[in-house]
């Protein structure tokens, strides 16, 4: 497969199936680095509504008719003291495991760049779990560069 045969677009409500799949397919990818999530199937997103908001581009890498990966941008306010008054925050990033090492991933996150620079955005941010080593090196080869660490503590109950 050449990398030229993918081509990204902004997602409709028809994709809607497949990306429900991809949502799950990200959140059990992501539940052996989170003991905090529920058990069960859940949801992190409302995809219909992020599909139909002005402030989100949702994406998908196709290939040969196929949908392969996914991502969205959505505008957010940025904290006062930062010199960016908006960013972009990006997720939803899928790609099929077939088709992962291929580049997918940079060309959704070049679609949904191109989508914020048009709306006059010009940082990005993203959060990838730390021992999610892959994923924090893929991200760092296309140009994300660490800034925080956001860490955690569960209290035990007392009985």
């Amino acid at each position: 497969m050449q990398i030229n045969s993918i081509t990204v677009r902004t997602a409709s409500i028809d994709d809607l199936p497949i990306l429900l799949e991809f949502e799950q397919g990200i959140i059990k990818a992501e539940r052996p680095f989170d003991t905090t999530l529920l058990e069960g199937e859940i949801h992190y997103y409302d995809i219909a509504e992020m599909i139909r908001s002005a402030d989100v581009e949702v994406v998908v890498a196709e290939c040969g008719g196929e949908i392969i990966g996914s991502g969205y941008a959505r505008i957010e306010q940025s904290k006062i003291y930062l010199k960016h008054r908006q960013h972009a925050y990006l997720g939803f990033m899928y790609v099929k495991p077939e088709y992962r090492g291929k580049g997918v991933n940079k060309l959704v996150i070049d679609a949904l760049q191109q989508w914020a620079m048009s709306k006059n955005i010009n940082e990005l941010k993203l959060e990838v779990y730390n021992d999610n080593l892959p994923a924090v090196r893929a991200y760092e080869k296309i140009g994300f560069s660490k800034l925080l660490v956001q860490m955690r503590m569960g209290i035990p109950s007392q009985k």
